[in-house]
């Protein structure tokens, strides 16, 4: 709510957004978040998980765009689609999108859909627009993004082995994808897929392009849905794929060959921040559930309540720290956004990428912790809200390669540092000599005193 904007950036959020971000709260709080029951009822059983999607989520798509919520992810000053708001406005407003399992889809605003409009937003012709991009945004179809594969290391991109030869006038794909997030979905409409056009090229970043490949194009077998401990998250699903001699027009190319580091990188980034802000929402609702709990007055283990019991309090007081903590370090990777574009954000958006799971990982455990055998099965949201942030430490990059990337950032300032310390010891060793003085060393005695003897 506009209430509670941290000080440090209430400055930089305009009225508009203000508005909005009210809007947005009271839609989660009174809309989604009680719709996500009947999301899960209308789910299915068996086969029909993945046969179509829960109707509620067309009944709050409408009233969302009613009430002008849509597409609220694009940045002001970088597309012209944008609906005019900063990274830092809609960071506050996706907070609060992250509390629901619905909030996000139901404003047009869920990934991998919003990466895929920005790609395409920004990089993609005028006939890709028009194809798939306006479809998009209007919510009338969804996405995937092909880039993992189960064969390569694909934590490192530049494994990526998918073929993607060109024959004649069209591109033809061979290679397998998996951890297709969205492709489950019958709605699901078109593949973004990041793969090698030219495996001789020099330049190891030179080697992937990203082509467009519509959903039912021939020689697509999609052979499995993979769980997330246990849970399917039908029917958006993660899909396990082959591509055999997937034929698609040259003109699906997006920015050109060799281009597909460019774009990847413009994609991730703000799709890493993208899910720290809804992971921030996440956690604070593991803390009302936590709330909840521990004082909830039927609930007296040793004849006392559960908040009254020394640890639940330091709990509770950690998680606010840690949350008010973390939330800090995205709106800062916002800010950056906004003020200097993405690519001069990346080191911030890292730090928000590592910390912040793993901050609403241990948020979340604390309330499952206070909850006991309830908190670990479907009787509350938190062990799904755990195995799907369990997953970001893993995606867009696992937390090991941030850290060893922003870990030889840092170390880069090492010589600098070391001749700066140099400097200021000989300097103190200069000034204790000027004044006749030796270095002070703890415990030591430095002058001898006579006493006098009556």
């Amino acid at each position: 709510m506009a209430s509670k904007i941290p000080t440090i950036c209430s400055n930089r959020v305009s009225d508009k957004a203000k508005q909005y971000l009210d809007t947005v709260a009271k839609f989660v709080q009174e809309e989604c978040i009680p719709a996500d029951a009947v999301f899960d009822a209308q789910v299915g059983v068996g086969d029909a998980r993945w046969e179509g999607h829960p109707h509620i989520i067309e009944e709050l798509k409408a009233k969302a765009q009613k009430l002008g919520l849509w597409n609220l992810f694009l940045p002001k000053g970088h597309y012209k689609e944008s609906p005019g708001f900063s990274n830092l406005e809609y960071g506050l407003m996706a907070e609060w999108m992250g509390r629901s399992r619905t909030a996000s889809e139901a404003c047009n605003c869920a990934a991998p859909d919003t990466g895929n409009m920005e790609v395409l937003a920004k990089y993609g012709n005028d006939a890709q627009k028009e194809q798939w991009l306006r479809p998009l945004m209007e919510g009338k179809i969804r996405s995937a993004f092909l880039m993992t594969e189960p064969q390569v290391a694909s934590s490192d991109a530049r494994n990526i082995t998918m073929d993607i030869r060109r024959e004649g006038n069209e591109y033809v794909l061979n290679g397998q994808k998996w951890w297709s997030s969205g492709a489950g979905d019958p709605r699901c409409s078109i593949y973004i897929v990041m793969g090698k056009t030219d495996g001789n090229n020099k330049d190891p970043y030179r080697q992937q392009s990203v082509v467009l490949v519509p959903a039912d194009t021939p020689g697509i077998t999609v052979h499995r849905m993979l769980s997330v401990y246990g849970f399917d998250d039908a029917p958006h699903g993660h899909g396990h794929l082959t591509f055999t001699n997937v034929r698609v027009p040259v003109s699906n190319i997006v920015l050109g060959e060799g281009r597909g580091f460019e774009i990847i990188q413009g994609r991730l980034g703000p799709g890493r921040i993208h899910h720290a802000m809804r992971t921030i929402g996440a956690a604070e609702r593991a803390v009302d559930w936590l709330l909840m709990r521990i004082n909830d007055p039927s609930k007296t283990p040793f004849g006392k309540k559960l908040r009254e019991h020394g640890v639940i309090m330091e709990w509770v007081a950690r998680s606010r720290i840690e949350i008010d903590a973390s939330r800090m370090l995205v709106l800062n990777a916002a800010i950056t956004m906004d003020e200097q574009g993405p690519k001069a954000a990346l080191s911030q958006i890292a730090e928000a990428k590592v910390m912040v799971p793993n901050m609403a990982l241990t948020v979340i455990d604390r309330a499952v912790q206070a909850f006991g055998g309830a908190g670990v099965c479907q009787d509350t949201p938190l062990a799904g809200m755990w195995a799907n942030i369990r997953t970001l430490r893993l995606a867009d990059g696992p937390d090991e390669v941030h850290l060893a990337q922003m870990g030889r950032n840092e170390n880069k300032r090492g010589e600098a540092v070391a001749k700066q310390i140099k400097w200021q010891l000989a300097k103190s060793e200069q000034m204790l000599k000027e004044r006749g003085l030796t270095k002070a060393e703890p415990g030591t005695r430095i002058k001898h005193r006579t006493q006098s003897r009556l």
